[in-house]
């Protein structure tokens, strides 16, 4: 099993106390759900997107689980082109 953080509320919002060793730098980070039902993941804030650089940079923070398959399985049926002379 992994480290355990504590849920507490904050007035009326829910927050949690992250353990020293995941602590992020900054004042933001981004949500979005797990590869399971009811996971949910916490990353370091994306960089404003706008440069190549920047999105270069976020690559790297996808892990390999949300990029297996992506184009692989998609279908790409026959097309026939026009005959411009036709």
């Amino acid at each position: 099993m992994g480290v355990i953080g504590k849920l507490f509320k904050n007035g009326r919002s829910q927050a949690v106390r992250i353990p020293a060793e995941f602590r992020f730098e900054g004042t933001e980070v981004e949500f979005r759900p797990g590869p399971n039902p009811g996971e949910v993941i916490l990353s370091s804030k994306v960089e404003a997107a706008g440069t190549l650089d920047a999105f270069f940079k976020s690559r790297t923070k996808i892990p390999d689980w949300e990029l297996e398959g992506f184009l692989e399985h998609r279908e790409q049926g026959q097309h026939e082109r026009d005959d411009p002379l036709a």
